[in-house]
């Protein structure tokens, strides 16, 4: 008799801990959403180059999104056509951009979208108080699978306007975490 009771306890016990497992189970399978999230939503990283800080995006549907970046430069502006000056000191970076991407041109198991835009840029400091100018992005970025993260690498020639006019290049290499 001690026997079958001690049979019958161990079969509850058994069936209780399965019975949690499943449950914990479908409700993670009920409550997760995918993690792969570069391609929607918000996300925020960082950038180096020119300039160097905060980058974010923010898309706006399937193909296209806004690119923000906010940071500083190192060594002054490099806009031609403004004689031999050249201000090595530091200054502040801000810039927006509305990009497009095409996610077809390159044929891989991996995503690399190709994208290209336009924007503002607005620089203080470094000999540049209170300059503007207008962008043209091209880039590439990588969305690794199973990630909500994308790799990006980027060229930015500018059209300086003020304080005088000239062009020059952005170029930056980052990274960014995107939420759902």
């Amino acid at each position: 008799m001690k026997r079958i009771h001690f049979i019958i306890i161990n079969h509850v016990i058994v069936i209780k801990k399965n019975l949690l497992f499943g449950l914990v189970l479908g409700l993670i399978m009920v409550l997760a959403k995918p993690i792969a999230a570069q391609d929607h939503g918000f996300g925020i990283g960082i950038i180096l180059g020119e300039p160097t800080g905060i980058s974010a995006k923010l898309w706006t549907s399937k193909n296209n999104a806004f690119d923000f970046g906010l940071g500083f430069a190192i060594g002054g502006d490099r806009i031609s056509n403004h004689g031999n000056y050249y201000y090595g000191g530091s200054r502040i970076h801000f810039h927006m951009d509305y990009l497009w991407h095409s996610f077809n041109v390159i044929r891989s198991t991996e995503r690399f979208p190709l994208y290209y835009g336009f924007g503002a840029r607005f620089n203080s400091g470094g000999g540049y108080d209170g300059s503007f100018g207008i962008r043209g992005v091209i880039g590439i970025a990588w969305f690794p699978h199973s990630t909500p993260i994308d790799i990006f690498v980027e060229l930015v020639p500018v059209f300086q306007l003020t304080p005088f006019a000239g062009l020059g290049f952005d170029a930056g290499l980052g990274i960014r975490y995107f939420f759902d």
